[in-house]
């Protein structure tokens, strides 16, 4: 009996041990309950829909007519289905961008949807995508530009009054909005009520963000804060959904509201950094962020779709997906077409976790107690976690294997409640009772997901080898994912000599006429000459796997062999390549402080019978700078010079595409191709390509 109390007391002892263990205590800067909840949405939608989507602009300069703004089939509900079904979980709306126009009939201005033709002015792009949120379980967010480029107050403090009252509108009439998103563009060059001038702001004083905020969370106490200003969140720091592996949650805020932070120092955050601003990465499905025609077929790659979540939310960081949408009002098909391959591959990466069967220890724990132990890091419990003692900041835990098993992933994820701490640390795989360093890493923060070689392990060890306190490890999930076989990539030099890679393993198989390639196809073994227009198809192989990739595409223009741009009046000419390279993507623009006319002497290398030539300009961008009036010569010597053509490129301004001019049929070595004025009144030209119609 004195045994069995005896070996009873210990236990006891041992249990009250384990609930007596202190927890450890927050280290640094913590998330907010709002922004913790922000965190946990991890991917989300944005929306870019105004009147830049019926001009074909990027920036909209303030004075379009809400008269263009008339969408065929608007449909809401279609953007928030797709939102869903891609397991999104939200949607941020442009409700204003810089050009000043209204998604919704603000009572505040005449230049919204209210003068729009579409539902004949009763219509509200905001209040239809709200309800279509709610229908569809996601959260609700509003982009207002802070910058407004028609209004004619812009830069003086009436127009500050106007903005918050929009801000009022917004966050007391529709529902709840998770997230205001404000843009860090402000000032410039604007219509401002018919002024068209330049007006220049301090983004920082201006606005008074101190007050728009507390009146922001006075108005909407659970929105989160976005981009400029004391925001509760930031930009990544560029535009292609990249955050670096180092990713901190942590932010020196006030260096940066004092300017001593440089922007792409957001793709790190700051280990020292006073407040927790957890990073946001926008990106565009499409190389636009407003819609364009020209676009429908260059939509990101789902190579590069797939590189964008493990960059963002796999490197600690939100990922706010870009979708332009159309002139109906409808998601493209082709980005939802996109979209859907892109979670589909995600979905299958992770269908089945590998690591909750296994067996868990570590070579170190808080206090010893059972409830600090590495158990807590794969129990499915957010709010467990493996802990060491205060003084600890390195440690390892190993999670053993019931057989051996193949993986390729791991993902991993801090109690970040109490801080974000780890600085530094290494996964090793047993292998053939060996083990193997399988990743060498910098931080974790809130998840941070790695693609690592594929090995068969039967066990797998995490090594925290650097925490700025105690480690705190809530999560860690192992997956093996199915072999992806990557397109190859396929460029195509100045001279006509085609290239193409694929990776460590993998054929290729290529086609020149525009067929779909198979196995059946040419077998590419080294560079080869395509100096034709036409279509080049490529797969690569992945034997063992037996698997194809998706088909890539390179569209060739007939090479301009034996063509040089000779002279530029203006600009840079290293780079006038650019303007007879074939390659309708690559444009060259004349200097920022040029003079028009601008004049451009072209070699075309040999004596052709020409009876036209086309200019094709810029496509796609916030000012496309368009020629609009022009001449056109032709030489034999360089010395005497005939002009053949001279006019106006009719209506490019609203439908910038391939410019044709026709003249008699002359014979001609040289050409001289001069842009007299530009569609904007503007100094600056910019030249995709220039070509002569040939026999």
């Amino acid at each position: 009996m004195k045994q069995f109390f005896g070996i009873f007391g210990i236990a006891c002892l041992m249990m009250l041990g384990c609930t007596s263990v202190e927890p450890p205590k927050a280290f640094g800067p913590t998330p907010s309950d709002k922004q913790l909840e922000w965190q946990e949405m991890e991917f989300y939608a944005f929306i870019h829909f105004t009147t830049n989507t019926f001009t074909n602009k990027e920036w909209g300069f303030g004075n379009e007519s809400p008269e263009i703004f008339n969408p065929t089939e608007l449909d809401c509900r279609q953007w928030a289905r797709i939102v869903k079904d891609a397991g999104m979980t939200g949607i941020i709306l442009t409700a204003k961008h810089h050009d000043g126009f209204c998604l919704w009939p603000s009572k505040y201005t005449d230049h919204s949807v209210e003068q729009s033709p579409w539902k004949d002015g009763k219509g509200d792009v905001v209040r239809e995508l709200s309800e279509a949120c709610k229908e569809y379980g996601l959260k609700f967010g509003l982009y207002l530009s802070p910058w407004d480029r028609n209004h004619p107050e812009y830069g003086r403090d009436e127009y500050v009054t106007y903005f918050r009252n929009q801000l009022h509108e917004l966050l007391t009439n529709y529902g709840d909005v998770f997230e205001m998103w404000f843009d860090g563009a402000n000032g410039g060059t604007g219509y401002y009520g018919g002024a068209n001038e330049r007006r220049d702001i301090n983004t920082l004083e201006y606005y008074d963000w101190d007050e728009t905020y507390k009146l922001i969370y006075e108005w909407s106490p659970n929105t989160l804060t976005w981009g400029v200003g004391p925001a509760e969140a930031r930009w990544i720091g560029n535009e292609s959904g990249y955050a670096k592996k180092t990713n901190w949650s942590t932010y020196r805020q006030k260096d940066r509201l004092a300017g001593k932070v440089h922007y792409k120092e957001n793709m790190t955050g700051h280990e020292d950094g006073e407040r927790w601003v957890p990073g946001e990465a926008d990106v565009s499905i499409r190389p636009g962020w407003f819609y364009h025609a020209v676009e429908d077929e260059e939509v990101r790659s789902i190579e590069t779709m797939v590189d964008i979540y493990y960059h963002t939310v796999g490197r600690n960081a939100n990922l706010l997906l870009n979708f332009p949408v159309d002139r109906r009002g409808l998601i493209h098909e082709n980005d939802e077409a996109r979209l859907n391959e892109m979670v589909s591959i995600l979905r299958e990466d992770f269908k089945t976790e590998l690591l909750h069967t296994a067996k868990a220890s570590a070579d170190t724990q808080r206090g010893g107690s059972r409830k600090y132990a590495a158990s807590k890091a794969i129990d499915g419990d957010k709010e467990t976690y493996w802990a060491t003692d205060d003084n600890v900041t390195a440690g390892s835990m190993t999670f053993e294997f019931n057989e051996p098993t193949a993986l390729n992933r791991v993902l991993l994820q801090e109690y970040v409640k109490l801080g974000q701490r780890v600085r530094r640390f290494n996964i090793e795989a047993q292998v053939d009772g060996k083990w193997q360093s399988i990743a060498n890493e910098t931080t974790i923060g809130y998840k941070r997901i790695l693609r690592t070689p594929q090995v068969t392990a039967t066990a797998l060890r995490i090594n925290i080898e650097d925490a700025r306190a105690c480690p705190l490890i809530s999560n860690v999930e192992v997956y093996n994912a199915p072999v992806f076989v990557r397109a190859p990539e396929l460029k195509r030099s100045g001279e006509g000599m085609v290239e193409m890679t694929a990776g460590e393993g993998e054929e290729i198989y290529y086609t020149t006429d525009g067929s779909e390639p198979g196995l059946k196809s040419n077998v590419y073994s080294a560079p080869f000459e395509f100096t034709q227009a036409g279509e080049i198809k490529a797969i690569a192989y992945h034997a063992i796997e037996k698997k194809s990739s998706r088909i890539e595409e390179l569209k060739c223009a007939k090479i301009k062999s034996g063509w040089k741009v000779l002279s530029v009046s203006d600009g840079d000419l290293s780079q006038a390549v650019k303007m007879i390279d074939g390659n309708p993507r690559s444009v060259w623009k004349s200097g920022k402080k040029s003079e028009l006319p601008l004049t451009v002497t072209i070699d075309m290398g040999e004596k052709k019978s020409i009876s036209g030539f086309t200019y094709l300009p810029k496509q796609v961008g916030n000012g496309l700078e368009l020629v609009s009036t022009y001449a056109f010569y032709t030489s034999n010597n360089k010395r005497n010079w005939t002009k053949q053509s001279e006019g106006e490129f009719s209506n490019i301004k609203h439908n910038p595409i391939l410019q044709v001019k026709t003249f008699n049929k002359t014979n001609a070595r040289y050409i001289r191709f001069v842009a007299k004025s530009e569609v904007e009144g503007g100094t600056r030209v910019s030249i995709g390509e220039l070509d002569v119609i040939s026999e």
